[in-house]
């Protein structure tokens, strides 16, 4: 009885986390899976990417890590360059992303950090919005508000499973429910575009 007091009790407390996502998919198509889900305190929603895709973890770091060709294979990317390096795989880095007419392009100071264990057995990549490192620039909107996550796995030598979650306020007078009514295009289309550089 008590055990099924305490199972219940943490059942509520999880139900009611405010990080709590209530996924609904979006996007399926070519084994890359695209969910949006409300998020408490924003009118944006929050996008997850679920896929497993040929390549390693040597491959995907080797892209990620790769800033200045991000206009490559990110969707919408007009411009990335690195602005401060800790290390290979910690750094600070600005992008600028083309947003159609009418709208401002939007930039951004991103802050990203790729770890793994020992083994290697998993992968995981963070990136957080530091929007003051760089001055305004007027012709653009800065993006205050960013954080994305990755946990990569390899289920065989040669492909990664990844799961990719993101949270972003394009700020600017962009209404919410335009925004979210296109959430999914961007990520599926830069995960696509993933797909076939891990390939080659």
């Amino acid at each position: 009885m008590l055990r099924l007091f305490l199972l219940t009790l943490c059942s509520l407390i999880m139900n009611t986390c405010p990080g709590q996502y209530n996924w609904k998919l979006a996007t399926e198509k070519n084994g890359i899976r695209v969910y949006l889900s409300d998020v408490a305190g924003s009118d944006f929603k929050a996008v997850k990417v679920e896929c497993v895709l040929t390549g390693t973890y040597t491959k995907l770091v080797g892209i990620l890590t790769n800033v200045s060709h991000f206009t490559d294979w990110v969707y919408n990317s007009k411009t990335s360059k690195i602005l401060k390096q800790i290390n290979p795989l910690d750094f600070t880095y600005y992008s600028v992303t083309h947003m159609p007419w009418p709208l401002s392009n939007r930039d951004l100071v991103i802050h990203m950090r790729v770890k793994t264990d020992s083994l290697p057995r998993y992968l995981t990549i963070s990136g957080t919005a530091e929007p003051n490192i760089v001055p305004v620039i007027p012709v653009y909107v800065r993006v205050t508000h960013y954080k994305a996550s990755w946990k990569v796995t390899m289920p065989t030598a040669q492909t990664i499973a990844i799961s990719y979650l993101l949270e972003v306020d394009p700020g600017g007078s962009i209404p919410a429910w335009a925004a979210n009514m296109f959430a999914d295009k961007g990520p599926y289309g830069t995960f696509s575009n993933l797909a076939e550089l891990l390939k080659k």
